[in-house]
């Protein structure tokens, strides 16, 4: 079997027609694994024995039967580490229990397979802040694979995984499938549970798949999603079933194109690859209209106020005490460990969202910065709400670049805050988004993948799903792979 090409739906066939078992499949994508990780650092670990028993008991006839899922390292798995990339986890934190998406991958067949590489506690878009591994992008390892969810894309993209779950907080699903040329998909808030998901921004967090096609997200997203009490932000809304739409024409669908989206600043490659798929997409049957969201322009410093207010809200349990590893200097009292704690175990941009963040919550610019970032917010929701009063779907760049040079934001955390400009205003309006390949960037080392963002209302991820696979059944930028990484 090519485990650079497979998807779920075709190693599920082989599965069920008796070409190989689950075993095999799983031992052929250790020595994957084995040969490449080193170069490409997407797996932070992976417990090839403990897949192969839940293997064995495997059911092939269920949608995901006996199929490997990789799992980024802030989502838990039963009796497996959760690291979530931070020093103040590695190997002092085994999950005793499953996350709602694993429990439900499981109850689907499926195998959860591996710890995948991720920015410290999500908080990052290179995959850089890493305080555990280097991850790289399979189509030049001279450049990122995006973040946070970095290892979950590149993973699938260089063939050692053949679908992952990913956590998108600002773009961290959507933003490192577009850099390595694979799907990825954010649901709407609510409609995948986060309970067992390790918290950034918990009005912002949402699950979801990166795979190798439109097909095989929807296949895990019918897994995933549906209502679950254990969160108390879980949607009590039934889910569809995301395959039903897949191929169907998309005659007389409105796609919005936002004027502020399309702005100077985007480079020329990436302006013309989505202006190609646009007029693709036109030529399938679709109306393109003009739109605007003008608020646009507040969305980077709303997210960059709430979600670091949320961020050091949730990691204050992190006091050296009931989670994680614990430095106690000599003659210590409960303070000074917790201090020594979490320098020790955070990382600089942890730390600097953390101070960020309890700055704007501080007594005395709790109004002037998170209670007016929560009125921008609600203008941007409502920008979008206007704007599907004329559109069905909003298509857009994922980013204004291809993936960028490693190191390039390192000295200037700022330059990386802005390149999420696209992705941030979905999770700030709790909306579904669509990432699929597009095109290509040229470059002296070689050709990076450009990104295609499809945005819709909220519980619209069928219909975004439906107009992904008609642009990938009428295209071939997903099939392609890397063969060829440079440094």
């Amino acid at each position: 079997m090519d485990l650079s090409t497979a998807t779920l739906t075709s190693l599920s066939s082989g599965l069920r027609s008796g070409d190989f078992t689950s075993a095999e499949l799983l031992e052929s994508l250790a020595a994957e694994i084995s040969s490449h990780n080193e170069s490409i650092g997407a797996y932070l670990s992976y417990d090839l024995e403990h897949s192969l028993e839940l293997a064995k008991s495997s059911d092939t006839s269920l949608p995901l039967g006996g199929l490997p899922i990789g799992i980024k390292a802030n989502i838990n798995v039963l009796n497996q580490p959760t690291s979530c990339g931070s020093k103040y986890l590695e190997g002092a934190y085994n999950s005793p229990y499953d996350a709602t998406a694993t429990a439900r991958l499981k109850a689907a067949g499926a195998v959860p397979f591996g710890q995948l590489n991720m920015d410290e506690f999500a908080m990052g878009s290179t995959t850089e802040n890493s305080a555990l591994a280097k991850t790289v992008n399979p189509w030049n390892h001279g450049h990122v694979p995006g973040g946070s969810s970095g290892g979950s894309a590149a993973a699938v993209a260089s063939g050692m995984a053949i679908a992952a779950l990913g956590s998108d907080t600002g773009g961290s699903i959507r933003q490192p499938a577009a850099h390595c040329g694979v799907t990825g998909i954010k649901p709407s808030y609510g409609r995948v549970s986060r309970y067992g998901l390790v918290a950034f921004a918990s009005s912002l967090d949402q699950i979801g798949p990166i795979t190798r096609n439109v097909e095989d997200a929807a296949l895990i997203l019918n897994a995933i999603s549906g209502y679950d009490p254990a969160d108390s932000t879980s949607l009590d809304h039934q889910a569809p079933d995301y395959t039903a739409l897949l191929g169907r024409d998309i005659k007389g669908m409105k796609f919005g194109l936002p004027k502020e989206y399309f702005a100077d600043g985007i480079d020329p490659s990436v302006r013309e690859a989505v202006d190609r798929a646009a007029k693709q997409f036109e030529s399938l049957g679709a109306e393109l209209v003009e739109i605007s969201l003008p608020n646009t322009e507040h969305a980077v410093a709303t997210y960059y106020i709430i979600a670091p207010a949320e961020a050091s809200s949730n990691l204050s349990r992190f006091d050296g005490i009931r989670y994680g590893n614990r430095v106690t200097p000599d003659g210590a009292n409960i303070e000074q460990l917790n201090r020594a704690s979490r320098e020790a175990g955070f990382g600089s941009e942890v730390k600097r969202r953390i101070i960020l963040g309890t700055y704007v919550l501080s007594s005395g610019y709790y109004d002037a910065y998170y209670t007016r970032a929560q009125k921008v917010r609600t203008l941007i929701r409502r920008d979008f709400e206007r704007a599907f009063e004329q559109c069905d779907l909003i298509l857009s760049p994922i980013s204004p670049s291809a993936a960028p040079k490693l190191g390039s934001y390192q000295n200037d955390p700022l330059k990386g805050y802005l390149a999420d400009i696209f992705t941030l205003g979905a999770n700030l309006a709790g909306l579904p988004a669509l990432s699929i390949p597009c095109g290509f960037e040229e470059n002296a080392g070689g050709n990076l993948p450009i990104g295609l963002q499809l945005i819709g209302p909220s519980l619209s991820e069928d219909r975004l799903l439906q107009a992904g696979s008609v642009f990938q059944a009428s295209t071939d930028w997903h099939l392609q792979r890397p063969t060829k990484a440079t440094s």
